[in-house]
């Protein structure tokens, strides 16, 4: 029998999918726990308009995030810090002092997660640095700090 999960199960396949079991099972377990929907003609057609909604999510997710990517490559985020004689700051700019900067300079939101800044900037002067934006969609901006 073929039916539409509703739930992921394991050793079956993942929400939303087709996939062909036994009467019994679909009978005895996945119909009546709400599991899965039996595979009427009524029942693929509104599968298939779910997958295409959630595909055009998708593409959409990826088209907003390559336009960012590409906007981010023109800006430039001011910081002021304390920083020694030498050029070494006293502490580190992190990712969420970037994020805040964005947001009040620029008004673009961006998650403190998504900057990829392992160690911080310890140093004054312009530094370039990744944020993933999507998967596969990586933007760059650069990050200027100076003496406060």
């Amino acid at each position: 029998m073929k039916v539409i999960l509703t739930q992921d199960i394991k050793g079956q396949g993942k929400k939303g999918q087709l996939v062909n079991v036994s009467d019994g099972y679909a009978r005895n377990f996945l119909l009546p726990k709400g599991l899965a929907k039996e595979a009427t003609k009524e029942n693929l057609n509104v599968m298939h308009g779910q997958q295409e909604a959630e595909a055009y999510k998708k593409q959409m997710a990826l088209d907003d995030a390559k336009a960012l990517a590409e906007k981010l490559k023109t800006l430039t985020v001011k910081i002021k810090a304390k920083a020694g004689e030498n050029g070494k700051l006293f502490g580190s700019v992190t990712s969420k002092e970037v994020a805040e900067e964005m947001l009040k300079q620029h008004h673009i939101k961006l998650d403190k997660k998504k900057i990829n800044l392992p160690d911080g900037i310890k140093t004054l002067g312009t530094t370039d640095v990744e944020i993933r934006l999507h998967p596969g969609v990586n933007g760059v901006v650069k990050v200027s700090v100076e003496a406060n």
